[in-house]
């Protein structure tokens, strides 16, 4: 079948061209999956980079892994208190890093977390967890899990509301935010007061038009797509025993979820996949915001922020985290 892509808003292709040269240099298939991890390792500023003089403090820690399963390496962050300010319970966002399923470190998501932390008192949590395809099927998502778990049991300890913990990602790391929640649901776990997920990797195949209309275009395409999700579930890829806690979108049911975000480019090969999500989840009687953004390619508002169409993403996306986790 011939596709013709959604063409990109003219505004957002000098940040795509500089998206592309940043991770394009080595295109991910299965036998660069190590090289292109070393390359990804040269781009993310250390910790202390991304903080530099700003007042946020931060930590890392060792938590307990999954049962049966390594521990797992978090990194704390929040704002660091004024003299004299009055202690109230703060906010908390869990946050997951994108790359693939195959690729990056949680310093690829702690910028998020300390902007957070600043403008509004949150107190966040990175989380590191495993990478495919040495470490496949659920095994990433319950990482994330047990970070959950371990950040609602110590909230009071890191001055956090239990009752309003999100969990946030970009791109895998919107699948697994997804999954996360997922996880939460059935095993009655941490209440969540909602999930982030920002053009989440939901769906392991791969058979979407907008799949197919970014085939060998744009930022993260189809052929991207099929290496992670192949690196992840393996033989098992596009059977009925793919768990939903891998790929969300095989979740037969997504009624009693929280209130999601979902925002997507109109022009990347997530589209369909996070729209019909959405779809599932109002069909439930859930909640959920979606946001389609025109002519928007994968990941367009970090790699063009001054553009209009990013500058609106940032300001939706803020109104609903403000909204969700009751701020002023």
């Amino acid at each position: 079948m011939r596709v013709t892509p959604v063409p990109y808003d003219p505004e957002l292709v000098a940040g795509l061209a500089g998206f592309l040269d940043l991770v394009e240099r080595i295109p991910l298939r299965e036998h660069t999956i190590l090289a292109n991890r070393e390359h990804f390792a040269t781009i993310i500023p250390p910790m202390a980079a991304q903080v530099g003089e700003l007042p946020v403090d931060w930590e890392n820690r060792v938590i307990p892994g999954p049962a049966g399963a390594p521990d797992v390496e978090i990194t704390i962050v929040r704002a660091r208190p004024e003299p004299g300010a009055p202690a109230a319970p703060a906010p908390g966002v869990l946050g997951i890093h994108g790359g693939g399923f195959v690729l990056g470190t949680r310093f690829f998501g702690t910028g998020e977390l300390i902007e957070l932390a600043l403008r509004y008192g949150v107190v966040g949590v990175a989380v590191e967890y495993r990478l495919a395809p040495e470490h496949p099927g659920t095994a990433p998502a319950e990482d994330c899990y047990a970070a959950l778990e371990w950040f609602a049991a110590h909230a009071a300890e890191l001055g956090v509301d239990p009752a309003r913990i999100l969990v946030s990602g970009a791109s895998a790391g919107g699948g697994l935010s997804a999954a996360v929640a997922l996880l939460a649901r059935d095993r009655g776990g941490p209440a969540l007061a909602g999930q982030l997920l920002n053009c989440p990797m939901l769906d392991d195949r791969n058979d979407t038009v907008s799949s197919r209309q970014y085939d060998g275009l744009g930022a993260w395409d189809r052929n991207n797509n099929d290496t992670g999700w192949t690196a992840l579930l393996g033989e098992l890829r596009h059977s009925d025993a793919v768990s939903p806690y891998a790929a969300p979108a095989r979740a037969a049911d997504l009624g009693g979820l929280p209130p999601a975000y979902i925002e997507v480019g109109a022009a990347e090969v997530f589209r369909d996949e996070d729209v019909d999500y959405a779809l599932r989840i109002w069909a439930t009687g859930g909640q959920a915001e979606l946001h389609v953004w025109a002519g928007a390619y994968h990941g367009f508002s970090g790699f063009s922020p001054d553009a209009i169409a990013s500058r609106a993403a940032i300001a939706a996306r803020d109104s609903w985290i403000r909204r969700t986790l009751r701020l002023s």
